[in-house]
């Protein structure tokens, strides 16, 4: 039975205006999705607050946050519901993203819609989890580089920002591996291409981990660095075994 929200795909043969339409309601569904996922966070924020401060509290001796500007416990509060709606939200981005790419892919491949969905946001999620375990050391590197005569004493915004950054690029870093076999899937890459850039790959992961970490010290470089490393070469064997069929079927024709 075709769910009744879903437009009816004919074998990926859709006009450019169908196209239009069915991209418009994903993009509905999205951001009715960011919108229930920001009021959670936005209910929730006491909570979300001290949960995100605990990597700090080991520095600062568990004190409470200041704040220098009025507006600033007013934006702070936004800025978390902003970030909790996009963790919140992620299954349904996702779902819809591969609902959009479904009739690129061949039928046999479209079953893979629910363990596509449920290991990126597994991923998102180990993310997040990594950057925050990892805030910890990396904010004592970065106050042992100043030296013995600084003390930690952070904004709530300034904190806020840089922990909720940490967690959504370790996050999105993370899909790196879902992107590529569900690019492996589509037929825009191939496991033996992958396999034959994988010098590059590792030159373009350290430069992107770099880019990407907003603490820009190496404790955190390495930690998003190196699972995507590895992210790597369990994409290329995945995706090797998924198109095994595919390739079965040309080397007949």
């Amino acid at each position: 039975m075709i769910h009744a929200l879903d437009p009816v795909i004919d074998d990926g043969r859709m006009t450019i205006w169908d196209h239009v339409s069915e991209l418009r309601s994903r993009l509905i569904r999205c951001s009715l999705a960011l919108l229930v996922g920001g009021v959670v966070g936005f209910a929730l924020y006491p909570y979300l607050l001290e949960f995100l401060k605990e990597p700090l509290n080991s520095l600062n001796g568990g004190r409470d946050f200041i704040a220098t500007d009025p507006l600033e416990p007013f934006a702070t509060r936004i800025k978390i519901s902003a970030y909790s709606a996009v963790v919140i939200a992620m299954p349904v981005l996702l779902w819809q993203i591969w609902r959009f790419v479904t009739p690129g892919l061949h039928s046999h491949e479209k079953r893979w819609a629910v363990p596509f969905v449920a290991a990126a946001t597994a991923l998102f999620l180990l993310g997040a989890g990594i950057a925050y375990v990892t805030l910890n050391p990396a904010l004592e590197f970065l106050v042992s580089i100043a030296g013995s005569s600084v003390e930690p004493f952070y904004t709530v915004d300034n904190y806020v920002t840089l922990i909720a950054y940490m967690m959504l690029a370790f996050g999105l870093g993370f899909e790196f591996p879902v992107l590529l076999v569900a690019l492996q899937l589509a037929g825009v890459l191939t496991p033996r291409k992958l396999l034959s850039w994988w010098r590059q790959a590792i030159v373009v992961i350290t430069v992107v981990a770099a880019v990407i970490t907003p603490s820009a010290d190496p404790i955190s470089m390495m930690a998003l660095a190196v699972p995507m490393v590895l992210f790597y070469g369990l994409s290329i064997a995945i995706g090797s075994l998924l198109t095994r069929g595919r390739r079965r079927d040309a080397a007949s024709t």
